[in-house]
Formats: C-alpha cells, structure tokens, sequence
C-alpha cells in the first residue's frame, strides 16, 4: 500500500523545505512577486504552515538569507527622530550591529554574496525591498534621484563595512565607533538629502 500523496503537515522536514522553496522564489521572482501561498505550493505545503513556522513573508525572507536582527524594528530607531540626523544614525546603528553577535552572521552573507550570483541576487533584493525602500518612504525621496541617492549611500556604508569588518584595514578597524560616526555619518547624509550633480534622467 502506498503511502499518501498531498501536503506534508508538519513534518520534521517542512521548515527545511519551506526555507529551500522561499530561497528560489525570492531568488527568481524578488520579494515582492514571491507569494506565501506559492512558496507553500512549492514545498508541498499549507500557507498556513508557512506562518505558522516563520510568521510574515518578510520574517521569512529574512530567514533565507539567515538575517539575526529585524531590519523593521533597527531602521524604525535610526529613522526616528531629527531628519538632518538620519547619515549618523544609520552609521551607527551598522557599525553597533556588526559589533555584536550578528555581525558574525552577516559578515558571512556578504562573503557569500562576493562569490556567488544566487547569494547576491538575494542580498541586493534584500536591501532593495527591507532596506531601502524604508529609507526610501522615511525620507519622502522620489523619482531617480531617488535611486542614485540610495545607491550612493549604500555603496559607501558597504565600503565602511567591508573596509572595517572584512579587510580590517586601518585605521578603520580600530577606529572607535563614536569617530567613524561623526566622520561619515555626514557623508552619508549629504548623499541623501543634500545638494547633488546627479545626471539627467
């Protein structure tokens, strides 16, 4: 007698499978065309399976790329507050989350996505969808500038992240935290809301 066919309901392999099924919809399709009910399809699986062991589309995402921290609720704190601030608090609300526990988690994403096209799409996606578009909505930034201006500040928190982090390079490395703030958390700033030579749309 076979066994029988249909959604699996909670075996030890369904988170597993929900996980693998989620990576390759977020990796082909992006977050926002990715569907809770088509990664459950995929996974031979009920949605309600899918919140059941991840919670929000978002939540799940962030378990895809094994993400340890909220973005949600870090940006909510740097984003909060004096707008002319916002360069500085993103400074060091990044630089106080690679200092910590998580900083070990997200040093290895960000290797996995310099050798790897699938962890790249992820990691891009990832920023486009959680990241910046907060940064995006926060700041009432519109139209392409927009986009240049997001990118400009990304690339350069990136450099920070990789100089300091990964390569090590000094004095970055050691440079304490409130330093590293108060120098390029201007920088920063001034990519997202100051005066810019962007090129024409």
């Amino acid at each position: 007698m076979t066994g029988r066919s249909g959604r699996r309901a909670g075996k030890p392999d369904t988170r597993g499978a929900i996980l693998a099924a989620a990576r390759e919809a977020f990796g082909a399709r992006g977050f926002d065309r990715a569907s809770v009910r088509g990664i459950a399809a995929d996974a031979g699986v009920d949605p309600a399976l899918v919140h059941h062991y991840f919670g929000t589309k978002e939540q799940l995402f962030q378990a895809t790329l094994a993400i340890p921290i909220d973005p949600g609720q870090v940006l909510s704190t740097m984003l909060d507050g004096d707008r002319d601030r916002v360069g500085e608090n993103l400074v060091a609300a990044g630089l106080a989350a690679w200092d910590s526990p998580a900083g070990v988690a997200a040093a290895a994403l960000l290797r996995s996505a310099m050798t790897s096209e699938w962890s790249a799409r992820l990691l891009r996606e990832f920023l486009l969808t959680q990241v910046l578009r907060r940064v995006r909505r926060r700041l009432d930034l519109d139209g392409p500038d927009a986009d240049w201006r997001l990118g400009l500040a990304a690339s350069q928190m990136a450099g920070l992240l990789v100089m300091r982090y990964l390569l090590r390079m000094e004095p970055l490395a050691s440079a304490p935290r409130a330093q590293i703030v108060t120098t390029v958390g201007p920088t920063i700033q001034h990519y997202l809301t100051g005066a810019l030579d962007l090129p024409a749309a």
